[in-house]
């Protein structure tokens, strides 16, 4: 997507990718950490105690599965395990494209593959630089953990204060922002078509599909996007 790799060149140095990263991952770690609330708040209605969601956010951390497995475990916990495992399929890709990211060391794989997600992903694969996509990861990546725990804790103490957690609409705030750091991408006419398509994948598959399963199909048009070469510096 050329608006993600462009670099441009002007009296003050290189300026590129790395543009506004910690604001887009500050942004994303706020987000996070208000799902992480209604996460934690939806468990504790749902008649969960309040280890459930901590343990659960800290071991598993995968915000869909988590979400997933609180809606389905009370009436089939193997379903709600498998759902879970089905949905997660989607980090060997990003396990491999990251792979160089993340380092060689056995403490750094091991840690690295627990703070894999869509975002720190997305936030390492943006930058052209090594050195910014590494920092781009685990910045992220920590900076998610973090938010998201601590989300999902103050949501699990004050959920039992709450009668109707959906009221609060705390699971719009995650889309909603990273709808935001995504517009300028949108410029270009091949990412407008891929999300376009993508969408009405998604759209068109998420009443018939259980949760987690329209997203990924979606990434079907991701090819879409590919039409336009990404345009690099030249010295």
């Amino acid at each position: 997507m050329r608006s993600i790799w462009r670099t441009r060149h002007d009296s003050t140095g290189p300026v590129g990718p790395a543009d506004g990263l910690g604001r887009n991952i500050a942004l994303i770690c706020l987000a996070d950490a208000l799902v992480g609330a209604s996460f934690g708040a939806i468990s504790v209605g749902n008649g969960f105690g309040i280890w459930v969601p901590v343990v659960l956010s800290l071991v598993v951390f995968a915000g869909a599965s988590q979400f997933l497995f609180v809606a389905l475990a009370m009436s089939n916990p193997i379903a709600a395990v498998l759902a879970g495992l089905l949905i997660n399929v989607r980090h060997f890709p990003f396990g491999l494209a990251v792979g160089d990211v993340i380092g060689n060391s056995l403490i750094r794989r091991v840690i690295g593959s627990h703070v894999l997600t869509d975002e720190s992903t997305a936030f390492a694969l943006a930058q052209a630089d090594p050195a910014q996509r590494r920092r781009a990861f685990w910045g992220s990546g920590v900076g998610i953990f973090v938010c998201w725990n601590i989300g999902v804790l103050a949501g699990a103490f004050g959920g039992s204060y709450v009668p109707d957690t959906d009221t609060l609409g705390l699971d719009a705030a995650f889309p909603a922002v990273l709808l935001a750091i995504l517009l300028p991408s949108l410029r270009q006419a091949a990412t407008r078509t891929a999300a376009v398509v993508g969408g009405l994948i998604a759209l068109a598959t998420a009443l018939v599909l259980p949760a987690g399963l329209p997203v990924l199909l979606s990434l079907a048009a991701l090819p879409l996007a590919l039409r336009t070469r990404p345009e690099r510096a030249h010295g």
